[in-house]
């Protein structure tokens, strides 16, 4: 069964297919390529286990396609593997009809999305991502960019895909660190703005771990609702978007200060969702059960609930280039209660300490 939900964004909308085998329904590409070319930018990881499978779909509509395989890992979303993009779009003369298919997890598809936005001053994208975390977040709502030594992704655009192409099978072959790392950020939908979908996540998390088709689809296609309404209202983040960034501005600098590849993107959310639970919790909005029952979850599902010590110095360094300082105040994503998370630009610098100290160890 394939599940189509829609991102709402006037004439920019796309479809979102969410099924299991998709990778062989050309007719699904079809209408997002309509010329006869496409380069296909994917990883060394990805590439043996998916490339020419998508390659043979695209030969089935008569779409010829350039390989580009770049090295993969966090470690490399930046500016010189972005330059290998460029280099093999203009070697084989891509033209602005080329579509760009960004094929792997959430590195591939912010850097792939990148390239289209800058590549001849904009060429058309498609998103078809292999990992959890990308298909329940990153590869929907068109923010792309590379990642700077002194910041994770402070270099970007907002480009919108033509369309995203979730295929379930896909999940099959990730690692179980990747899958728990994807299962960060569907707890996150839950926590801002779903509560019933929290519930539903503590009775079936298991179902979850084991990899369960119908449990994964359900996840992927509720994950991906909330996150299509979110970006429907508030585009570029400039009010209810930045509430998808619950546990990233201490994530990020988990994932900075570590070096970047050392955590995954999803354990530096579920570390630093639980210090914004803490921090909402000495602000009086939540009680230690809500705490507790926010650690437990993440606990559960494999991933971390105690930071690094990096110092809270280095914390507050790190956490000041994050890109939702505004007027040089860092603003955090908090917990009013479960399911309902607020932006905060006031937090007392006290309060953020006892967080810092808290909720990390050497």
């Amino acid at each position: 069964m394939i599940q189509t939900l829609t991102v709402g964004l006037g004439e920019r909308s796309y479809p979102l297919h969410i099924g299991s085998g998709l990778l062989d329904h050309a007719e699904l590409l079809q209408r997002v390529l309509p010329h006869k070319r496409a380069a296909v930018v994917t990883n060394t990881t990805v590439a043996p286990l998916y490339l020419d499978k998508l390659r043979r779909t695209l030969q089935q509509i008569g779409v010829s396609s350039v390989p580009i395989i770049l090295p993969d890992g966090e470690e490399y979303k930046n500016f010189a593997t972005l330059n290998l993009i460029y280099d093999a779009l203009l070697a084989n003369r891509c033209e602005r009809s080329t579509p760009l298919i960004a094929l792997g997890g959430g590195v591939i598809g912010d850097m792939t999305g990148y390239a289209a936005a800058t590549y001849l001053r904009g060429v058309p994208f498609i998103q078809i991502p292999t990992t959890l975390l990308a298909q329940v977040d990153s590869s929907v709502g068109g923010k792309t960019g590379i990642n700077h030594p002194l910041g994770k992704n402070m270099i970007g655009a907002f480009y919108q895909p033509q369309l995203v192409l979730a295929d379930t099978d896909t999940l099959d072959t990730l690692p179980d660190n990747e899958l728990a790392a994807g299962i960060a950020e569907v707890i996150k939908y839950g926590l801002i703005r779903d509560l019933p979908f929290f519930e539903w996540l503590e009775q079936n998390l298991d179902k979850l771990l084991a990899r369960d088709t119908e449990a994964l689809q359900y996840v992927i296609a509720r994950s991906c609702r909330n996150k299509a309404e979110v970006v429907a209202a508030d585009e570029r983040e400039s009010g209810e978007r930045a509430l998808l960034n619950l546990g990233h501005t201490f994530g990020h600098a988990i994932e900075s200060g570590m070096g970047y590849g050392n955590w995954l993107h999803g354990e530096g959310v579920a570390a630093g969702t639980v210090m914004a639970a803490d921090l909402s919790q000495r602000l009086g909005w939540i009680g230690a059960q809500e705490v507790a029952r926010i650690r437990r979850l993440f606990e559960r599902a494999g991933l971390p609930i105690v930071a690094p010590d990096l110092g809270a110095e280095k914390y507050l360094e790190l956490m000041e280039l994050d890109k939702k300082v505004e007027g040089g105040k860092l603003r955090f994503v908090l917990l009013k209660e479960i399911g309902h998370a607020v932006v905060c630009g006031d937090v007392p610098p006290e309060l953020l300490r006892q967080t810092l100290q808290a909720c990390v160890h050497g």
